[in-house]
This record gives C-alpha cells, sequence and structure tokens, in this order.
C-alpha cells in the first residue's frame, strides 16, 4: 500500500483501475453513445445537479471529462469511465474531486445507466475511488453530498462504509424546488479499520 501523503504532481493513476469486473479508465469521444444514453434521462438526472442533456450538451459534457485525467493541483477532477471488462459495456463514470491539499480532503461522484442497477457496479467503482484517494494519494478525508431525496445513492455509500455526517436543509434549489443535502464521509482511520475487518471490502484499486 502506499502511503504517501503527497503525491508527485501531477499525478496520473495508472490507468486502467480494475476492480474485479471493472476498468476505470478516461473517457474518450467515442464514449459519447453510451454516456449520452443516460445524460438524457429524466430519472437520471433527477437528483442531480444538471441535465437532461440534449446530443450537444452530452457532446461538450464528454469533451470536459475526457480532458480531467491528472492531478496538478486543489480543485482538480479525476473523471473515469466505468466499462464491464468482460463486455467492453460502459454502464457509468465515476468522478475524485481533490477539494484541499492542505486538509487532504476530496469528493466523490457517480452516474450509472438504470439499465445496469443492481449489479453492484456503482459501489464496485466508487470503492475503487475510496480505494485510490487513501492508499495512493495519502487522503485524510473522503466525502460525497447528494440530494436527501437520492435514498438509493444514500444506501450506497452506506454500503461503501461512510458515514452520514450532514444534513443540509434547503440549500439546494434542484428541479423547481428547495430541496436539502446530506453528506457522507469516511476517514482514513475508517478505511483502514474497514480493510482490517475484511480486506475483501476494500480492495486497492
Amino acid at each position: 500500500m502506499t502511503t504517501a501523503t503527497h503525491p508527485p504532481l501531477p499525478y496520473t493513476p495508472p490507468y486502467p483501475l480494475r476492480t474485479e469486473r471493472l476498468d476505470l479508465r478516461p473517457v474518450t469521444g467515442d464514449d459519447f453513445a453510451a454516456i449520452h444514453a443516460y445524460q438524457r434521462l429524466p430519472e437520471v438526472c433527477r437528483h442531480l445537479y444538471w441535465g437532461p442533456l440534449d446530443e450537444a450538451g452530452s457532446r461538450e459534457s464528454v469533451a470536459k471529462k475526457a480532458a480531467l485525467t491528472t492531478l496538478r493541483a486543489e480543485g482538480d477532477v479525476l473523471q473515469l469511465a466505468a466499462v464491464v471488462r468482460e463486455t467492453g459495456t460502459l454502464v457509468g463514470d465515476v468522478c475524485l474531486v481533490w477539494k484541499s491539499a492542505a486538509h487532504r480532503q476530496a469528493s466523490i461522484g457517480y452516474v450509472f445507466h438504470p439499465a445496469h442497477h443492481g449489479h453492484g457496479y456503482a459501489t464496485e467503482a466508487s470503492r475503487a475511488l475510496l480505494a485510490l484517494g487513501f492508499d495512493h494519494l495519502g487522503l485524510h478525508r473522503i466525502q460525497a453530498e447528494l440530494d436527501a431525496r437520492n435514498t438509493a445513492s444514500a444506501r450506497l455509500l452506506e454500503r461503501l462504509g461512510m458515514r452520514r455526517e450532514a444534513h443540509l436543509v434547503e440549500n439546494e434549489f434542484l428541479d423547481g424546488e428547495w430541496s436539502d443535502e446530506v453528506v457522507y464521509a469516511m476517514l482514513a482511520r475508517e478505511w483502514e479499520a474497514l480493510r482490517a475487518a475484511d480486506p475483501g471490502a476494500a480492495p486497492t484499486a
């Protein structure tokens, strides 16, 4: 396990990040059709901060995602396509946002096509982001923010072992109404405890 608290910059992960079933790799222009297939769906975007997107919006989104492969300074993002290794099918995308170098903090996010829900892909990919952040970037804390109405996402974060840490009341205006935001988080020592209790539950990315 790598324990460096300040990885050499710029830092580019050794792509692809491999999990049991998935390859997490940089987004490319060829991913447009697969990504637009879920970015255009109202049910996917209902609790997110964007969308649904038309074709032009998705092309712009994909171009932006394709450039997010390396961390150079705080605020940078790693944006990765989640691809089922056996079939080569892109099922979603995930991101890690480096929020603070001084405080060694980041956040994670994920969006998956509903046709591929129920297989544990989002949990598997998100766990790989936690491994990347804690084991390779030496982070102290990783969090995730979500619309409080997004109970499916909350259950995913709880499966990862993250704590429900804050509930912010009506701090966002989404879908034409005020909504609450929930914050989940995990500390490096909690990640290590999870690994110690069940090594298979916290694989290294």
